[in-house]
């Protein structure tokens, strides 16, 4: 059986773990501040630290706002729900967004409403990769904390070109803040984690004075840091890995009934699985790829759509229609050719 999710972890990002392990530094330590200075590097952010999951990291992006208590948070209802839960836990109040079907992001026009309706933040989740018009999000001059599990790497070509002269900008620079998930199934895996950056000085300067109380459990550990350091320098070479296999599976599924997300070419968006939004039902297309051994997994079984169905139904009728119809199929660095070209001929060839 091929399987939905497989990890990317190779050769020399386990080397980088048992070196780790036989130098007994597991807690946060050197790695750790190696981990975030590549960050920092490679994304151009002012600041950024390292921390032992994704919900930690948005519950101290939120604290160094400084928001009201019971203010609206914007969120995608297609986001995981662990920005749900994260939000109420902190005594603000989730503002739930619906999506534009072809490409499963929110709208300008959402984000729009959702701010005439008391929305005071936005909680960006750039799903599948796919980046949203944010340039026009931006331009409502309210804080957006950017969710780049799925979007590390990609950039975007700009409306207006900035004071000094560049004409794109990468994912996670446009928002006061943003997270970089290294969950199990994140674009960059660490086995957990996330790490907290900001772009800009003023951003930082907030959010170092929230964490000089962070106690120490809430840190990575080096044992993760060294993983997804490894994980970061190796980005480009598994990106392009998964860009090959994209193209290939994109050009199968074109001739079915069956479609995938509009997004941008080349560097404008990155590669996270393979989306398919169905014709049939996912009982029939699970069956069928199943039959043909190759695992499908619904798209959106852990966002906050799946675990407030009932009450989003009216509200998020665009999120409510991929929830129930749009699944995963492998794509990975690792998958090799025969399994790529049994996928592909499952994709033409899907009920």
């Amino acid at each position: 059986m091929i399987r939905t999710f497989s990890s990317t972890i190779r050769r020399r990002e386990m080397d980088a773990v048992l070196t780790c392990m036989v130098d007994e530094k597991i807690g946060p330590g050197e790695l750790n501040v190696k981990l975030i200075q590549t960050v920092k590097e490679s994304l151009g952010c002012d600041g950024a630290v390292a921390l032992r999951s994704p919900a930690v990291a948005l519950s101290n992006a939120l604290r160094a706002l400084g928001l009201e208590s019971g203010a609206s948070v914007m969120l995608s209802a297609l986001a995981p729900v662990w920005h749900y839960t994260t939000v109420v836990s902190l005594g603000f109040s989730p503002l739930v967004l619906d999506v534009d079907e072809s490409t499963g992001l929110v709208t300008v026009d959402g984000v729009e409403n959702g701010i005439n309706n008391g929305g005071k933040v936005l909680v960006l989740h750039e799903t599948m990769g796919i980046m949203p018009e944010i340039e026009k999000i931006m331009a409502f001059n309210i804080p957006v904390i950017e969710d780049i599990s799925q979007s590390y790497g990609a950039v975007v070509p700009l409306l207006q070109p900035q004071e000094n002269g560049s004409t794109e900008k990468l994912a996670g620079t446009f928002g006061i803040y943003a997270i970089l998930g290294l969950e199990e199934f994140d674009t960059i895996t660490a086995g957990g984690g996330a790490i907290l950056l900001s772009a800009s000085r003023a951003g930082w300067s907030s959010l170092k004075d929230i964490l000089e109380d962070i106690p120490s459990i809430d840190v990575l550990p080096d044992i993760n840091s060294a993983l997804a350091w490894v994980q970061i320098k190796e980005f480009k070479r598994n990106e392009q890995s998964r860009k090959e296999l994209f193209a290939m599976f994109q050009h199968s599924l074109s001739g079915s009934k069956n479609k995938t997300f509009l997004r941008g070419l080349d560097a404008e968006s990155t590669i996270w699985s393979f989306p398919v939004v169905l014709n049939c039902s996912f009982k029939d297309a699970k069956q069928y790829a199943a039959r043909k051994e190759i695992e499908i997994l619904p798209a959106y079984d852990k966002t906050v759509i799946a675990a407030h169905e009932e009450e989003l139904s009216e509200s998020c009728i665009h999120a409510k229609s991929l929830y129930l119809r749009c699944v995963l199929f492998p794509l990975y660095p690792r998958l090799g050719s025969e399994a790529a070209n049994k996928i592909s001929k499952v994709l033409g060839s899907l009920p």
